[in-house]
């Protein structure tokens, strides 16, 4: 990251906390300066590196370096986790879908997924439940949701790795405001019919919602094969988040070293929060967030505010949940999205 991305979480976490701040012992000794502990706990947090390797330069031994990174994930989460962890407003929903329509996908928030991080000090009462058969080791699974430009707009972690991603979609949060009423209502038109639940780019396992969409297995005619092409590309988006993420953090690519599995919850989330600083600081002009040819004045998504005040009655969030897995609005979805794709991208080829 750019250096004054260093320095804002730097001034943060200062006054954040007075571990982060210059501290004198009974004798007047100065000890680490926060520079020193925030350069620590990113150099663990980019390279991977044993807690031992920051004494030769840093001069801090293995056990500060380890307290140093937890609460630096720990204040990394606290200070800059609404901002950066939050779901899509009605302006981002916006951007989200109108770069989703010039794909071929209205309506698309993004592509979900899920990826495994190796624990390594898994206690051996509980290797069984955090090991899979075709992973071969005690792990604990990550949920995202990603855009085009990367930024992640979902996480969820901690569901032992014996799981599925059928069951940590069953466990997240990623339908909560949905349900609560709580998320911005959207509406939006494929293939001449209205629909008003968006949805995300998930692989064969997830199941067939109508806030799902996959691609078509073995598709036979031009049309199939045409959304296919186009569901399976885009979808990559969240693969290319997973790589990206584990390039930045190399920690979260190597085994986890920790006991603990709140610290390890605060370490991946400091990840993914650090990881959207850098993918907002890198952007040319944050406001506009796509190279492409987006007016202000215009509005291609109807959108009304947020459902703010009590969740909504029991009912309503049976019903909402019900609409949620619906399989038949689903596969109506997936028609229209396949003539739209072929009339926008296939016809003319044809």
């Amino acid at each position: 990251m750019r250096k004054h991305v260093f320095l804002r979480i730097l001034h943060a976490l200062s006054e954040w906390s007075p571990y982060f701040c210059q501290r004198f012992d009974a004798f007047g000794k100065p000890g680490h300066s926060p520079h020193q502990k925030c350069t620590a706990a990113m150099r663990l947090l980019a390279y991977g590196c044993p807690a031992d390797s920051l004494d030769e330069n840093l001069r801090i031994v293995a056990s500060t370096a380890i307290e140093v990174l937890t609460k630096f994930a720990k204040g990394v989460r606290k200070n800059f986790g609404e901002e950066y962890l939050r779901r899509p407003t009605n302006e981002d929903t916006r951007h989200l879908f109108h770069v989703a329509e010039n794909r071929g996908f209205p309506g698309m928030s993004g592509s979900i997924d899920c990826m495994h991080w190796e624990w390594e000090r898994c206690p051996t009462a509980w290797k069984e439940q955090f090991t899979r058969g075709d992973i071969g080791a005690s792990t604990i699974m990550l949920e995202v949701v990603a855009s085009l430009d990367l930024w992640i707009w979902h996480a969820y972690f901690g569901v032992v790795g014996s799981n599925n991603d059928i069951n940590v979609l069953n466990q997240s949060t990623l339908f909560t405001q949905l349900l609560q009423g709580r998320a911005p209502k959207v509406e939006f038109t494929v293939n001449e019919n209205v629909y008003k639940k968006g949805y995300y780019l998930a692989e064969g396992i997830y199941p067939k919602w109508a806030t799902l969409m996959k691609t078509i297995p073995l598709p036979q005619c031009e049309k199939d094969k045409r959304f296919a092409q186009h569901q399976e590309s885009a979808r990559k988006d969240v693969e290319r988040a997973f790589g990206v993420l584990q390039r930045r953090f190399a920690i979260i690519r190597n085994p986890a070293r920790l006991w603990d599995r709140s610290a390890l919850a605060d370490i991946m989330y400091a990840c993914v929060i650090l990881h959207n600083m850098i993918v907002e600081d890198e952007r040319d002009d944050y406001q506009v967030r796509y190279d492409l040819d987006y007016d202000e004045g215009s509005d291609p998504v109807p959108l009304t505010g947020y459902g703010h005040g009590p969740i909504q009655e029991f009912a309503r969030v049976l019903q909402t949940d019900t609409e949620i897995r619906d399989r038949t609005m689903h596969r109506r979805l997936k028609d229209d999205l396949v003539e739209h794709i072929w009339q926008k991208f296939g016809a003319n080829d044809a």
